[in-house]
């Protein structure tokens, strides 16, 4: 009896047509797979490259101030060579220059000027320039050689000044403008291969080196060069992390492209299946496409796919008045529902479309009606096809932050700002424009002609949490050199959820006053430009004997500040310290303030060595001519401040408190002392004539075209102002209530009250029903 032949091993069977899959199936773990090691290889490169960019760092550093010390110390020699002072003596200025320029490089550019630099400001200031002057200043009043950037004669130059001194008495104060080309050397020599290297003081690039494309990451890695207001600033590249980080990234693509091949090689080993005549069912999609087939006939072409048809002219009512200057504001339930949210969203998204961006962040105040707004927002942005990223409830700077945080460059935040709780809005910024004037009418004229883009498939949206990363960012900045006691009263706005932990992350002992948010607003109105908001603030800075109260409005943008003494800090005189603060490291930088703010701030600009700007009043006018003039700071006698030194350039209240908090804490004085002084006049708030909406805007115009100021200097770019030598008034129309706005500044009460006159008379004349507030 023969023995039964085992069967041959054979591979368990597997159906046909998951068969026929597994090669596809293969190939997608295997190209998955070589994503995943692809990335985890960039960020191993990212990361040597940044490990070697800040090793070079130090070095050019390193190098770099031995450079600047070697010119240093030779400035020192020369100035106090006695053939210098000899011929300064004597007056011969040619003859000290040639003496002093012994030994220095080709190139080199030396210059005297008189102690009381009485030929600069007797001359063209601003053609002499800001910075060489702030620089003189500096020298004159340490007396001591002082290093910065200068740019002059179409040039950057390194620059030195001194005083020249013989005898305990100051013969001439000098300035010694070196070329840059030895710095560079030194740059081009140390940069690393993928890396980037740069010699700045404040917005301004002395040399660089490198791959420039990171230039604007470079301040994260920025070191200061001790002794000079420059620093040198580094940066790498930046591997973003697809999945998981390199590690894992670099085992799981291992791990995915093994399980891909022997997929691959499973499938392409079994014998190709035999199909089977039969009259099996048909599937719905083969009998589509037999019928499409079918109807084809030989020679004919397929029926064309229809165009699709232009979106309709909306059904929801759009009010034109809600488009504002810089942004769109409106009563909700009149003027503001969910379908004119919902319409504007998809508007915004049109213009993100033309423009080819594809993702936003948005943010809501906490007003009662601000969830059913974004719910609208976010609608029409996703029919548009954009994706949203929602970080729910925060600050309109917030907001702002995360355009830059997460790398959108687009933002809306929802928000009704410092107006009643019944308002509410829009604040749009688009690859970092914020939305104003035209742009904003354009929204409004797209929705009634209905030129709307509808996506074929709905944008993506998501929630995201950017809070911590707000205080970790200011925190980093900012750090103040004494505990100081603050009370933070929000009026129960937006600002209350995250200003107290920015400002206890910086240093401060904080006392929170009304900063549970509640959109009722139920203790008093979120806006610090009334001086009757205040109230409570004071009382509460006395009673806990704090050394300075701030408050901020419904959104966070706007700051206020009061004493312990109970006085108001009015913003244009906070600007001033803001100026002096950031000049001392960006001398003849432009900061900008609207045509609101006291007369005393251009002096004060120009005599710490900045250009003064005056501008519209408007968040967005102002960003506008930031970027226009590469100002370094601006402000607007609302409270709103804008730090481009240091920060991102948008609008900020909580920011500019901490800015302001790093100021008082470094000086040692009471606040008291340091605001005393700040230049100051008799000046009034800002006083207010409600209207009819759209009425205060014909009112301004006909004032315009009627008012009379004999012997005054008259600016127009935003409503009337009338300047006198000893003062100055203003009327204007609100842009964001339906107020016209009215201001007083002068150097006595006197010349207030003259002023005050003459614009009462102007004001009645043109309607005499009008009840003034002053």
């Amino acid at each position: 009896m023969s023995k039964s032949k085992k069967p041959a091993l054979e591979l368990p069977k597997i159906p046909a047509n998951v068969g026929r899959l597994l090669p596809f199936l293969g190939g997608i773990l295997i190209l998955f797979g070589l994503v995943l090691l692809y990335d985890g290889w960039r960020q191993v490169r990212a990361e040597t490259v940044g490990e070697r960019v800040l090793a070079q760092r130090d070095r050019a550093a390193s190098e770099l101030l031995s450079q600047i010390g070697e010119a240093r110390d030779r400035f020192s020699q020369r100035r106090a060579s006695p053939q210098v002072q000899h011929a300064l003596e004597a007056g011969d200025t040619d003859q000290a220059r040639t003496e002093f320029l012994r030994g220095w490089p080709a190139g080199t550019q030396a210059e005297f000027h008189a102690v009381d630099l009485s030929e600069v400001f007797d001359g063209d200031l601003p053609g002499f320039g800001f910075g060489r002057l702030a620089l003189l200043e500096r020298a004159l009043n340490s007396g001591e050689t002082q290093v910065g950037m200068l740019r002059q004669d179409g040039q950057v130059w390194l620059a030195l000044a001194g005083p020249v001194i013989a005898e305990g008495r100051v013969l001439s104060l000098m300035v010694v403008r070196l070329p840059v080309s030895t710095l560079q050397e030194v740059l081009e020599q140390r940069v690393p291969s993928g890396g980037y290297l740069a010699i700045r003081q404040g917005r301004h690039t002395l040399g660089e080196a490198g791959s420039a494309d990171l230039s604007g990451l470079a301040e994260a890695r920025a070191q200061p060069l001790q002794g000079t207001s420059m620093r040198i600033a580094a940066a790498a590249p930046v591997a973003e992390t697809v999945i998981v980080q390199a590690p894992k990234g670099l085992l799981l693509g291992g791990l995915l492209l093994l399980a891909g091949a022997g997929a691959v090689w499973q499938g392409l080993r079994r014998p190709a299946a035999v199909p089977e005549v039969d009259d099996g069912p048909v599937f719905a999609a083969d009998a589509v496409n037999s019928s499409a087939a079918a109807a084809a006939q030989p020679g004919e072409a397929a029926t064309p796919r229809p165009k699709p048809k232009p979106a309709a002219k909306p059904a929801v009512a759009i009010d034109r008045s809600i488009f504002r200057a810089y942004d769109v504001r409106g009563v909700v339930g009149k003027t503001l529902d969910r379908g004119v949210a919902s319409l504007l969203g998809q508007a915004i998204g049109t213009l993100m479309h033309e423009r080819e961006l594809t993702d936003i962040v948005v943010g809501r105040d906490g007003r009662l009606s601000g969830p059913e707004l974004v719910d609208g927002l976010i609608e029409g942005l996703r029919r548009a096809g954009r994706n949203v990223t929602d970080i729910g409830e925060a600050p309109t700077p917030l907001v702002y932050f995360a355009g830059f945080h997460l790398r959108t460059g687009s933002g809306v935040a929802v928000t009704g700002s410092h107006n009643p709780p019944d308002y509410n809005g829009f604040k749009v910024v688009l690859g970092g424009e914020t939305l104003s004037g035209r742009t904003i009418l354009e929204l409004y004229e797209r929705i009634v002609d209905g030129r709307l883009h509808e996506a074929s498939e709905r944008g993506l949206m998501h929630e995201r949490e950017v809070a911590a990363d707000y205080v970790q960012r200011i925190a980093d900045d900012v750090q103040i050199e004494r505990r100081i006691k603050v009370v933070v009263d929000c009026g129960n706005g937006v600002a209350g959820a995250i200003a107290p932990d920015v400002l206890e992350a910086i240093g401060c002992e904080v006392i929170p006053l009304f900063c549970e948010v509640d959109g009722e607003f139920p203790n008093h109105h979120p806006d610090p430009s009334d001086p009757s908001n205040l109230t409570d603030l004071i009382a509460m800075v006395q009673r806990m004997d704090a050394e300075i109260g701030v408050a901020f409005d419904g959104d966070g943008d706007r700051l206020g500040v009061v004493t312990r003494q109970g006085e108001v800090i009015y913003p244009d005189r906070l600007l001033m310290l803001f100026a002096q603060d950031v000049l001392v490291r960006n001398p003849g930088a432009c900061v900008i303030y609207d045509v609101k703010c006291t007369g005393h701030l251009a002096g004060h600009i120009l005599r710490h060595g900045g250009s003064p700007v005056m501008w519209k009043t408007g968040h967005s006018l102002i960003k506008a001519k930031m970027a226009e003039t590469e100002a370094e700071l601006a402000g607007e006698m609302s409270g709103h401040f804008f730090f481009r030194e240091r920060w991102y350039g948008f609008d900020d209240g909580i920011y500019a408190a901490a800015r302001l908090l790093e100021i008082i804490a470094s000086d040692g004085r009471e606040p008291e002392e340091i605001f005393a002084e700040l230049p100051k006049g008799v000046s009034t708030p800002e006083l207010k004539i409600p209207m009819e909406e759209g009425a205060h805007y014909a009112f301004v115009e006909r004032f315009r075209e009627a008012s009379r100021f004999e012997g005054a200097r008259i600016a127009t770019i935003d409503g009337v102002r009338a300047d006198w030598p000893d003062g100055w008034g203003l009327v204007r129309a609100s842009n964001t209530t339906p107020v016209v706005v009215l201001r007083f500044d002068a150097d006595s009460e006197e010349a207030l009250a003259r002023i005050q006159q003459a614009f009462r008379e102007q004001i009645l004349a043109i309607d005499d029903s009008l009840e003034l507030p002053f």
